[in-house]
């Protein structure tokens, strides 16, 4: 039987240094509503895109954050899957602590060319898009919350990670596959048929179909990402976050991404 799955789209700033991501949040969510049939719950209003430090756009961003943790917890409270639409990494902030809270076996599968496991210790960028998991794994307090177990978490597609922050991933307990292991024999043998939390940060694509602010190349391919979903139990999905699908990239017609944003989604429709 299909997954039940309410949608979240997050229309507010978290740390956004593009304009594109939230309008991708939301063309990605009203094509997943129509696709699905369902009413998407919006969080956040928007406001325009800026680069500043993460100790600035973190307080900035508290409404949408609360919002957005609030949202998952009613979407799993009516006993639905939580389908977000998001614009960064860093709205997982929001919602990384309620699934360490409320589904608290699950594997999180962090689909994204980065670790996102610095700190403000370690931060070169200073962008909070690149500490959300190391926030939801308690190495540094955001303020909203923590509880993720690092060995519970996997990087598939992880390739542009910083030396230090390779350290923390290690040190933390946290496996990292790169491309090249990314199977989905590989990534079902690790889930081992447990519940299952799914991230993907489009980035984790080799650039030219999904595009995403910070683009990494030698990545893996929609087809990939599709055939990770077919190879995991469907009713062992507990939530699903879509994150960083930049509207209006030149090098790819935005509606030949959202198609893809769709066929990819439909694997985990069995």
């Amino acid at each position: 039987m299909a997954q039940d799955f309410g949608i979240i789209i997050s229309q507010g700033r978290v740390a956004d240094r593009t304009d594109g991501a939230l309008r991708g949040a939301l063309a990605a969510g009203d094509a997943l509503s129509a696709y699905l049939g369902r009413t998407p719950v919006i969080v956040g209003t928007p406001s325009p895109a800026t680069v500043d430090d993460w100790s600035v756009a973190l307080p900035a961003a508290r409404q949408t954050l609360e919002g957005l943790r609030d949202a998952v917890s009613a979407v799993l409270d009516a006993g639905q899957v939580p389908l977000l639409l998001t614009n960064t990494c860093a709205a997982s902030l929001g919602t990384l602590p309620t699934v360490a809270a409320r589904q608290p076996g699950a594997v999180v599968l962090w689909i994204d060319a980065h670790g996102d496991f610095n700190t403000p210790e370690s931060t070169g960028s200073g962008y909070l898009g690149g500490m959300v998991l190391a926030a939801a794994c308690g190495l540094w307090d955001s303020g909203h919350g923590a509880g993720l177990n690092p060995e519970q978490v996997i990087v598939v597609g992880g390739r542009d990670i910083d030396q230090i922050e390779g350290d923390l991933l290690v040190e933390a307990g946290v496996r990292v596959l790169p491309p090249s292991e990314s199977t989905p024999a590989r990534v079902a043998e690790l889930v081992a048929g447990r519940d299952v939390w799914i991230h993907v940060d489009w980035d984790v694509l080799e650039p030219g179909y999904i595009p995403a602010a910070y683009r990494v190349p030698d990545g893996l391919l929609p087809h990939q990402i599709a055939d990770i979903f077919a190879a995991l139990p469907a009713d062992r999905v507990k939530g699903v976050e879509l994150a960083e699908f930049e509207y209006g990239a030149p090098e790819v017609p935005s509606p030949v991404s959202i198609e893809l944003i769709l066929e990819t989604f439909q694997a985990l429709r069995r």
